[in-house]
C-alpha cells in the first residue's frame, strides 16, 4: 500500500511540474504559441503580458497542496495500522493474570467437567498439565471409553478444544500417570502461582512466573517450576498436593 501511494505521489508531481514548464514555455515564447491558437481556432488574439514569477509561483502551490493530500493520506494509513497493533495488545493484557485468577481457573474447571463425552465418567489426566498465564492450559487425558487411549485437549478463549489423539509407545506407564481431577483443583494453580512470585520477588535477577504446571509420577502430582533463579542465588521451593507452600530453601 504504501509502494502504491508513493507512486501515485510521484505520478502527481512529475504531472505538475510539466504543467509549470509549459505554462513557462508559453509565458516565454508567447508569439509561437499566438500562431499555434490563431492556426487551430483561427481566431485573432493579442497576447497579455503575464507576471511569470505568480505564474510560477501558483503551480508550486498547486503542487504542494497535492503533495500535502497526499502525505495526508498515507499518515491516515499508519495511525489504523497502529489502532490495531495497540487494540491487539490491549487484549493480550485483559488475557494476562489468569495464572492467579481463581474465578476464571473455576470456570475453566466446570467447563472440562461439562465436556460431553465424560459424562457421568471419571477425569484422568495422563502425564502433565501445564498453566498459562495467557489464559491457556494444555492436558492430556485418559480416552473416555477406551483406557489404552489418550487424547490431547487445549483450552482457549474459554472454550475447550476437540481430543486430539496421542500416539503412545508400549514403554509408556500410563496407569502409573494417571490423576483424578479429584485429587486436585484447578483453583490450587494461583496458590502456587502467588506464592512463588512473592518468593521471585524477593531474589535479585529472578523472574516471576508465566507458566505453572504439574508432572504426574505414581499416581502423585508435583507442582512446577520447583527453582528460583537469581542472578546471584537460587532456590529450591516445593508445593504440597493443594498448592500450600512446602519447602523452600537456598542451593
Amino acid at each position: 500500500m504504501k509502494k502504491l501511494a508513493l507512486a501515485i505521489l510521484c505520478s502527481s508531481i512529475f504531472f505538475s511540474c510539466r504543467q509549470i514548464n509549459k505554462s513557462i514555455d508559453e509565458t516565454l515564447h508567447p508569439v509561437d504559441s499566438l500562431v499555434k491558437k490563431r492556426t487551430e481556432k483561427q481566431i485573432p488574439t493579442v497576447p497579455e503580458p503575464v507576471d511569470v514569477d505568480a505564474l510560477i509561483d501558483s503551480n508550486i502551490k498547486m503542487v504542494d497542496s497535492s503533495v500535502q493530500a497526499m502525505v495526508k493520506s498515507i499518515t491516515k494509513g499508519k495511525v489504523t495500522i497502529n489502532t490495531s497493533v495497540y487494540t491487539r495488545k490491549y487484549r493480550e493484557h485483559k488475557k494476562a493474570g489468569f495464572l492467579t485468577d481463581v474465578s476464571r481457573l473455576d470456570q475453566a474447571e466446570r467447563a472440562l467437567k461439562k465436556l460431553p463425552q465424560y459424562a457421568g465418567k471419571e477425569i484422568l489426566f495422563y502425564s502433565a498439565v501445564y498453566f498459562y498465564d495467557d489464559g491457556r492450559i494444555v492436558a492430556s487425558l485418559r480416552h473416555p471409553d477406551n483406557p489404552k487411549y489418550v487424547d490431547n485437549y487445549e483450552y482457549r478463549e474459554g472454550v475447550w478444544s476437540g481430543p486430539k489423539p496421542e500416539q503412545l509407545s508400549v514403554r509408556d506407564q500410563v496407569q502409573s500417570r494417571l490423576l483424578s481431577l479429584d485429587k486436585f483443583s484447578f483453583s490450587d494453580v494461583a496458590k502456587v502461582t502467588r506464592t512463588y512470585n512473592e518468593k521471585a520477588a524477593e531474589v535479585e535477577g529472578a523472574k516471576l512466573s508465566t507458566t505453572t504446571y504439574i508432572s504426574i509420577w505414581d499416581n502423585q502430582l508435583r507442582w512446577f517450576p520447583g527453582t528460583i533463579n537469581g542472578s546471584r542465588e537460587r532456590y529450591s521451593i516445593q508445593f504440597n498436593q493443594d498448592g500450600t507452600l512446602k519447602s523452600y530453601r537456598q542451593d
